[in-house]
Parts: C-alpha cells; sequence; structure tokens
C-alpha cells in the first residue's frame, strides 16, 4: 500500500540534519511514516488517535 501513498515532510525539513521523517495519510484513519533517507524501508503505519497524541508530546 506504501507506493501509492502521497508523502510529504515538513517545511522546516532540510538536508543538513539527516533525521527527517516522511509522513503519508491513507484514508485519514492512518498514518504512515518513514525515514526520508532511507524511503525504500519499511514504514510505520499508526492510528490516527496515536498520531495526535504524538504531535501533541511535550518537545
Amino acid at each position: 500500500m506504501t507506493s501509492t501513498l502521497q508523502w510529504f515532510k515538513s517545511s522546516y525539513s532540510n538536508d543538513s540534519g539527516g533525521e527527517c521523517l516522511e509522513v503519508a495519510y491513507e484514508k485519514r484513519e492512518t498514518i504512515h511514516v518513514r525515514d526520508s533517507k532511507n524511503p525504500e524501508l519499511p514504514s510505520l503505519a499508526v492510528g490516527a488517535p496515536a498520531w495526535s497524541a504524538f504531535l501533541m508530546w511535550p518537545h
């Protein structure tokens, strides 16, 4: 399924750090996350509630 997803990364992302993630949404229910430097590796799929909780976690 991940080959048909539309991947994006943050506008804050650049090529200097090498620690960027790419994200893709699948029907607003599942969020796929992968390493932008190794996109051929498997992605991590999480549900929307888990993704929201992750984004709200204090940095």
